[in-house]
């Protein structure tokens, strides 16, 4: 009797152990991958870009806190990097492959650079071309930046000006007629002038008849060589009248 009302608390406790070890399991089919992800990824080389953003020279603006404001993008933000004191900045942890680096100033504009670091952790800078990718202008590394200009929000509105007026397609309509009715005359009064103008007339002057002589002499031939024809008839006609009367 004492075996049977034991029997039941240890097949629960067998029933226990066997749910914790199917729990054990799960956890570490969940745990494996990522530890494994974890090794790889700590395992995978990395590399730094370095370099120096120099400050705008020559601006009537306040740059006394520029360094703050300024920030080093890598790949759009993926990897971002700061400004010291004096204007160098490193940005870390970036694995092998080919970048656009940026320097962001909400004032003043850099020119983006395109970074291409190769297994071996060579690196290589060179200016951006999005239209001719294949063109190569190398830049010295370490990267040293500068400023481009300022930035323009707003477009510097178009003041009106004499010459806008001047050079109107409808104004040089109006003035051109004017000034050559005023000079013609002039250079005609020229003897030098007038002698080349006839020489100019004389080689482009043919005698070419006009249209309506040319039209006119056309029918007239027509009508002259109809003439004789009936003419001829005429005189057929006659011997034949006189032989029946």
């Amino acid at each position: 009797m004492s075996i049977y009302r034991k029997s039941p608390f240890n097949l629960s406790r067998v029933k226990m152990v066997v749910h914790l070890f199917y729990n054990l399991i799960a956890i570490l089919l969940v745990i494996t991958p990522t530890y494994s992800e974890f090794v790889d990824a700590e395992s995978l080389d990395t590399y730094d870009i370095e370099g120096k953003v120099f400050p705008p020279i020559g601006y009537s603006m306040d740059i006394s806190n520029w360094q703050a404001d300024t920030k080093v993008m890598v790949k759009e933000g993926s990897y971002m990097g700061f400004l010291k004191e004096d204007g160098s900045f490193v940005v870390s942890n970036l694995p092998s492959g080919s970048y656009v680096l940026e320097v962001i100033n909400p004032n003043f504009v850099y020119e983006p650079v395109r970074v291409e670091i190769n297994s071996k952790g060579k690196i290589r800078a060179r200016k951006v071309n999005y239209v001719q990718t294949s063109l190569v202008n190398q830049l010295p590394y370490p990267l040293k930046l500068k400023p481009l200009g300022q930035h323009r929000y707003f477009k510097i509105r178009e003041q009106w000006r004499l010459t806008d007026f001047l050079f109107n397609p409808m104004v040089l309509m109006m003035v051109s007629p004017l000034l050559l009715i005023m000079i013609l005359p002039r250079m005609l009064n020229d003897p030098e002038t007038a002698k080349e103008m006839e020489q100019f007339n004389n080689l482009t002057n043919y005698d070419m008849p006009e249209l309506s002589e040319a039209i006119t002499s056309f029918l007239r031939g027509k009508t002259d060589k109809q003439k004789p024809k009936a003419i001829k008839s005429a005189k057929k006609g006659k011997p034949e009248n006189s032989k029946q009367s």
